[in-house]
């Protein structure tokens, strides 16, 4: 106590006063007073707890181990979940998966076994904590409902008749190396605890995954194995019989599966000894649970009165599925009514499943006696079919699919690659971009039901549907998009799953993705008669295209689909404790041939993929850009891509060097694609138009941004077709416009123009050559008024010739540099000209003497010539026939004169020409003309005028 002491006083000088030795202390439990012991005291103390040693406890385990397909395996029981009424471990490698069975004390007074299996992979088992926000798992994922499946199917047929105490199996992953599917090894172990326990149970069973890579079958294959396999295929067997299959393949033919499954039944027996030598070592004794039977009287009594009314339903084949259900419930209430007043409690408790079983005989006994079935069709007969593709033409594809009066709606929506389903299983792919979504609403059998949550069935049957149109998929470089289909059952008597296959690839081939060919799907059924003191078959047939009531009163539901070439996908189900793997086999020949008759029936509605043009649909569209690009679209934390999308309406997937948009329709992708091109950008081409910022301003014109920050010159002179003094004038710094590419140099300068894509103002010139005379100087001198008015054509034929007046020495020069040789057709033609005579000219000249003309230039060289004359020299210096055409000197080029020019550039209001030399003209689109140029054609034109910068304005030569 001192050095308490001596700490409190350091701590706090006040508690130094305090008589520590003189305070005893009261314990809160009993009051007692609580004193410091002695040292003697906590001697002695210490010395008696170390003589107290706990005890060692033993666990006592059993194990087993045997090997299938080159893997050791282990089954063990005794060292974990020793309370359960049966627990096994099953371990294979660093795999472990815990298996345990419990049952309840009383049967809780129903008339059906309700067994429950929940499959559960934590992710401790792969060392890894959750990723959702409270960091453990929440509801069950698909593949747990699904891995729950493959146990509950091949054990619940093994169960006593009447055994109705509530049956709960849990298996639980404990760990996992990711090599090996736990799916298989929990079916296993749940076999080896009901072994275990004393729940009466006809087991035990062996559960097989058999694969096949090139050819060759794999025993019980890795995961690495699985996904090069084209087969994948579970088995589930007793010592001679089937109990449950389920298949996803890649179009392996009815052959080879029969291959596969008689290589899985040996392989899975391998199964069972372990099992019976563990449970000799370890199993309970096996308790006598109430079994609730029917008694033969009450059962004969209830048969009397119902056999007859039920008989005379099912041969009416008038009858449809409710009117049919309607009278069956009318006849189980007269029956009922007649043991009220006999006051008959014991019939009155089972007369719902005495009924059942009743109905059950009769429906057997016509099918095999008389091959008979519900509605009257032939035992191999497929119902009425009736197909529509694009049901729904504003979605990207959409089918309906009728069999009878089973009707499937399936929609097919397209995504980006980033939209596919994320994965947190322990083993298999981390994502999946095909998904099919099943969905059975209450009203497709009449009925009223609460939609909850993931449904056991719902994800089953869609998750079959899903396998069998995935093998018809083309490859994700082909179809990189994320695909779903919604499978809206709209009405069910019976395989609305098989429905749900064949409506799924119509409607894919509606959406446009290109199927290697349609899959389909039906079920085959089974009715049989066996020897109740053996259990064998004695006798059986084979149904195809099963309706609701047939399921349900048969033996076997095997749903088949697959392509012209191969079974896609199988899941076999069935009630009895086995079914001989022979009539399997049998099965699927039956199978085939309805199919086909399906496939042919897909085939006529649609067979090739529809493309999306002309549709108001949702769009996609795949692009490639550098990652740069994608890096600036992308914006800090992704914020300008989440601004793009909100403000359009789309989204953006980005992955490494490409860019998935979705839009709902073309509108929105136009929005959305004029936000990428701004941002990123694409190639700039001569011609193209672009949307761009002004950027700057200068007295030259402006420097604008566009195709994601590039930078563009617009000159002034480009700004509009009228004259511009000033380039604030026009624009703004920040001011929006669509620009024209003009030109492109090889450093990377970019030419801009804003006139070429405004429209151009009406022309208001006239036709060549309606001016009576008109004087005209070297084309280096022409005067701003010439230059600009055009040409007149003649109104009429009198109008006064035209005349061009020159000097002498024009004239000289020009027949000076006149080559002596012939020329081609495409020789300059020089408008007519008027000529005197030379020598009359000249004595007028010396008769008048020289006079000056102000220009430096006396009159008497000045030659008036007559056009013929014109002509005629010219004919006669230069002939137009044959010679090549020389080079185009625009000095020398006259308004009036003809030549053969290419088109060198096409702009919205104009062509600009090639004349030849270097040099070029222009030539203005006339009004209402509709005809189309190209670059590089050769055009026959006439020089009209001359622009203010002295560029030859040329129209077209009729």
């Amino acid at each position: 106590m001192a050095p308490v002491a001596s700490k409190l006083s350091r701590a706090n000088p006040l508690l130094s006063a305090i008589p520590w030795r003189r305070i005893r202390l009261r314990t809160i439990c009993g009051g007692r007073i609580a004193q410091a012991p002695s040292s003697s005291t906590a001697r002695s103390t210490a010395a008696d707890s170390e003589a107290i040693v706990a005890g060692k406890k033993i666990l006592e385990t059993f194990s087993e181990e045997f090997e299938i397909g080159s893997r050791k395996m282990t089954l063990e029981t005794g060292k974990v979940a020793r309370f359960a009424n049966g627990a096994v471990v099953l371990a294979v490698e660093e795999t472990k998966v815990l298996s345990t069975v419990t049952s309840a004390k009383s049967d809780g007074s129903r008339d059906f076994l309700p067994l429950t299996v929940d499959y559960q992979e934590k992710q401790f088992a792969q060392g890894m904590i959750p990723n959702t926000f409270m960091r453990r798992e929440g509801a069950p994922k698909e593949r747990e409902l699904l891995c729950g499946r493959i146990i509950d199917r091949p054990i619940r047929p093994l169960f006593p008749a009447g055994f109705y105490h509530e049956v709960q199996v849990m298996s639980s992953v404990l760990s996992s190396d990711g090599k090996i599917d736990p799916d298989v090894m929990a079916a296993n172990a749940t076999s080896a605890a009901l072994m275990l326990s004393d729940i009466p149970w006809g087991g035990p069973i062996g559960v097989i995954r058999i694969g096949r890579i090139s050819g060759q079958f794999i025993v019980n294959p890795s995961m690495d194995e699985l996904s090069m396999s084209d087969l994948n295929l579970v088995y589930a067997c007793t010592r001679d019989k089937t109990l449950m299959i389920d298949v996803q393949a890649r179009e392996i033919s009815e052959r080879d599966l029969e291959a596969a499954l008689r290589l899985a039944h040996p392989e899975a027996v391998k199964y069972l000894e372990p099992q019976k030598r563990l449970a000799a070592k370890a199993g309970k004794q096996k308790k006598e649970y109430k079994l609730y039977m029917v008694s033969e009287n009450t059962y004969e009594k209830i048969r009397s009165l119902a056999e007859a009314p039920i008989e005379s339903v099912f041969s009416d084949p008038t009858y449809g599925k409710f009117e049919r259900g309607e009278a069956l419930d009318n006849i189980t209430q007269g029956v009922k009514k007649i043991l009220e007043e006999e006051c008959d409690e014991e019939g009155l408790k089972v007369i719902s499943k005495t009924v059942d079983n009743v109905r059950k005989k009769v429906v057997r006994r016509r099918i095999i006696g008389e091959g008979l079935r519900v509605d009257g069709r032939q035992l191999d007969e497929v119902r009425p079919l009736y197909c529509e593709a694009g049901y729904l033409p504003v979605l990207h594809g959409s089918s309906i699919f009728s069999r009878g009066d089973t009707q499937v709606l399936c929609t097919v929506t397209l995504g980006a690659p980033g939209e596919a389903q994320h994965l947190d299983s322990l083993v298999g792919p981390s994502s999946k971009r095909f998904m099919l979504h099943y969905s059975f609403p209450p009203f497709s059998i009449n009925e009223v039901g609460k939609r909850l949550g993931l449904n056991r069935r719902e994800v089953g049957h869609g998750t079959l549907a899903e396998k069998a149109l995935l093998a018809a998929l083309p490859p994700e470089e082909d179809c990189p998009y994320t695909v779903r289909i919604n499978s809206e059952v709209m009405a069910s008597d019976g395989s609305t799953s098989m429905a749900s296959v064949c409506a799924g690839s119509m409607a894919l081939m509606d959406a446009g993705i290109p199927l290697k060919e349609h899959v389909a799907g039906l079920s085959v059924g089974l009715v049989s008669e066996t020897d109740p003191s053996t259990g064998e078959i004695t006798d059986y047939r084979i149904l195809t295209d099963i309706l609701g009531l047939e399921d349900h009163l048969g033996d076997m539901d095997f749903k088949i689909a697959g392509t012209r070439g191969g079974i896609t996908a199988i899941q076999l189900d069935i009630k009895p404790a086995g079914i001989p793997l022979d009539i399997i086999c049998e099965s699927l020949e039956h199978a085939r041939k309805g199919r086909l008759q399906v496939l042919d029936r897909m085939e006529q509605e649609i067979n090739v993929p529809r493309t999306q043009d002309g549709r108001n649909s949702p769009r996609i569209l795949n692009l490639k850009y550098h990652n740069d690009a994608i890096r600036r679209l992308i914006g800090p934390l992704g914020a300008l891509k989440r601004k793009i999308e909100e403000e359009t309406g789309g989204r953006i997937s980005v992955n490494d060097g490409s860019l998935t948009v979705v839009a709902k329709n073309q509108s929105v992708m136009d929005k959305l694609m004029e936000k990428i091109d701004f941002i990123v950008g694409r190639e700039i081409e001569k011609g193209g138009t672009y949307k761009g910022v002004i950027s700057s301003i200068k007295e030259y014109g402006a420097f604008v941004e566009i195709n994601g920050g590039q930078q563009g010159l617009l000159h002034i002179s480009e700004l509009s077709h009228d004259p511009v003094s000033r380039v604030t004038d026009i624009l703004s710094v920040g001011q929006v416009l669509n620009v024209m590419c003009i030109g492109l140099d090889v450093r990377g300068n970019i030419n801009l123009s804003l006139k070429a894509t405004l429209p151009k103002p009406k022309s208001k010139t006239t036709p060549v050559g309606e001016s009576a005379v008109k004087v005209q100087k070297p084309a280096n001198n022409v005067d701003k008024e010439q230059e600009n008015k055009a040409d007149k054509s003649p109104g009429g034929g009198d109008s006064s010739p035209s005349f061009v007046i020159r000097s002498a020495t024009e004239c000289d020069d020009e027949e000076k540099s006149s080559p002596p040789k012939p020329r081609s057709k495409t020789l300059v033609q020089r408008a007519p000209k008027i000529r005197r005579p030379i020598n009359n000219v000249r004595k007028e000249q010396e008769n008048e003497g020289d006079q000056s003309l102000g220009d430096g230039e006396s009159l008497s060289s000045i030659l008036i010539r007559s056009a013929a004359e014109c002509d005629e020299e010219e004919k006669s210096s230069c002939p137009q026939h044959n010679s090549k055409e020389a080079p185009l000197d625009v000095k020398k080029l006259k308004i009036g004169m003809e030549l053969t020019a290419k088109v060198h550039q096409i702009r919205a209001h104009g062509l600009v020409l090639d004349l030849g030399g270097s040099n070029r003209g222009m030539y203005r689109f006339e009004a209402g003309s509709e005809r189309n140029f190209c670059v590089g054609e050769e055009l026959r034109v006439k020089c009209s005028s001359f622009s203010s910068k002295g560029i030859p304005v040329m129209s077209l030569v009729q």
